[in-house]
């Protein structure tokens, strides 16, 4: 089966293989509030890899002033969440992480993708309209859908850092 774009739908991304991508590109604070779509495969190996430390947050908003001041440490954070929690956390993400050029990264869950869609053409509307929000916000992404698109976490994150740019990664199926 294709997609439009041409690709074939294959495996999704592998959890362990986001958690290793995430440690290569330099990230040592994993920022969480629970994400339904990474939660079982991501988050709980990040629970309990010592190279990598949680910091549970309940509202996102919280989660991007952390990582945005983690920044200013020199140290790189990711902000674990669902779309739902990137939608309440567009004012934030607009005043600190846009209009401040910090590079606060985001790995955003698609709760409600369907694996057969690209996210402009799912069924859900918070699906459908995290890509135009992120463009109208001038924030770079990256839609992470199925085995090997982890390699791509790593050079987006240092994009990010380097330009002092915000990032999301949008993770369309559950992880395996």
């Amino acid at each position: 089966m294709t997609k439009e774009d041409g690709h074939r739908i294959g495996a999704s991304v592998e959890g362990a293989a986001i958690v290793d991508a995430i440690k290569r590109s330099g990230v040592e604070f994993v920022v969480s509030v629970p994400d339904r779509v990474t939660s079982e495969t991501v988050l709980r190996q990040v629970a309990s890899d010592s190279a990598l430390r949680l910091v549970r947050v309940c509202k996102e908003d919280e989660g991007v002033s952390i990582c945005a001041a983690l920044s200013f440490c020199d140290k790189r954070a990711i902000l674990l969440m669902q779309h739902t929690g990137l939608l309440d956390s567009v004012n934030a993400l607009r005043g600190i992480a846009v209009e401040y050029r910090l590079p606060v990264v985001m790995m955003v869950g698609l709760l409600g993708h369907e694996s057969d869609a690209v996210p402009a053409q799912s069924r859900s509307y918070g699906v459908r309209i995290v890509a135009p929000i992120l463009d109208a916000m001038g924030i770079a992404y990256e839609f992470l859908h199925r085995a090997g698109d982890e390699q791509r976490i790593a050079p987006a994150v240092e994009r990010a850092y380097a330009n002092s740019t915000p990032l999301a990664l949008l993770i369309g199926r559950s992880p395996v």
